[in-house]
């Protein structure tokens, strides 16, 4: 009788646990459906890379134009399609940075070896950017200001100059500190004419050799690019002559002390 009894009380123990388990199963199929059916559900979130490399101890990030410049994050439901994100929170678990949770504004506060993370956060979903801190940039000046390229009219490998560079410095000399990680802009002002009906005849590259007008300044505070040639039609018996790049930086949007610096590139025909 005993014995009866206890299968019995298992007998029932089971049922309830295959009951209690069946409706568990219930449960979470309606809710993974009713969330993959949902399209205000958020599956991802992009954090868009900042509109600027660093940000200035003492201020705030800026983008390019000297604007103070926000985070943004873009939030997509199970379909793809980007919807308006709830609340979202920003955080940097890094000294170097102070980050509002609320709006986003990073303050640079102090210098770092390395990038600080920017950490956005959206319904426990979590997206990373990274930003340097440097000094406010006070002067730019010439590094090597005057190079040349020997042009081949048959060997375009031939066709690129070394780099023109400038330097970014913060303070006075002697005690003048490099700007690292800071946007420096370059710009051709003059150069010879193209060929008739040709591309222009030089074009700023990175060291990659892909076209570029910005670059961002070295742990020396040096940043710079090349020239590349295009010489459609010339020939070996072009005149020699030059072409004039300008390099700006900017802080707040107004040009730093020494803007432009002129860089000058001569041609010369290869022999």
């Amino acid at each position: 009788m005993f014995v009866q009894l206890h299968r019995s009380h298992r007998a029932r123990g089971l049922a309830v646990v295959l009951a209690f388990g069946a409706a568990i199963l219930v449960a979470a199929a309606t809710a993974c459906h009713d969330l993959s059916g949902s399209s205000a559900s958020i599956l991802s979130i992009r954090f868009d890379s900042l509109p600027n490399t660093s940000v200035v101890v003492g201020d705030t990030l800026r983008d390019t134009t000297g604007a103070i410049a926000l985070p943004v994050v873009h939030a997509f439901n199970f379909e793809g399609v980007e919807i308006p994100p709830p609340e979202v929170h920003f955080l940097s678990p890094d000294t170097g940075v102070t980050v509002d949770s609320a709006t986003g504004v990073i303050v640079g506060d102090s210098l770092r070896s390395t990038p600080a993370r920017i950490v956005a956060t959206v319904e426990g979903l979590q997206a990373i950017q990274r930003l340097d801190v440097t000094l406010r940039p006070d002067l730019i000046t010439g590094q090597n200001v005057l190079d040349s390229v020997l042009y081949s009219i048959t060997d375009t490998t031939l066709n690129v100059s070394p780099a023109v560079t400038v330097k970014l410095t913060h303070g006075t000399a002697p005690n003048d500190s490099a700007v690292k990680s800071y946007i420096v802009s370059f710009q051709i002002v003059s150069q010879p004419d193209p060929p008739p009906g040709g591309p222009p005849l030089g074009e700023l590259v990175n060291d990659g050799g892909k076209a570029s007008i910005i670059d961002t300044t070295d742990a020396s505070g040096i940043a710079g690019r090349k020239i590349r040639l295009h010489l459609g039609g010339l020939t070996s018996g072009t005149q020699v002559d030059s072409i004039i790049v300008n390099a700006t930086a900017k802080f707040r949007g107004i040009p730093v002390t020494g803007s432009p610096v002129r860089l000058v590139v001569k041609l010369k025909p290869r022999s």
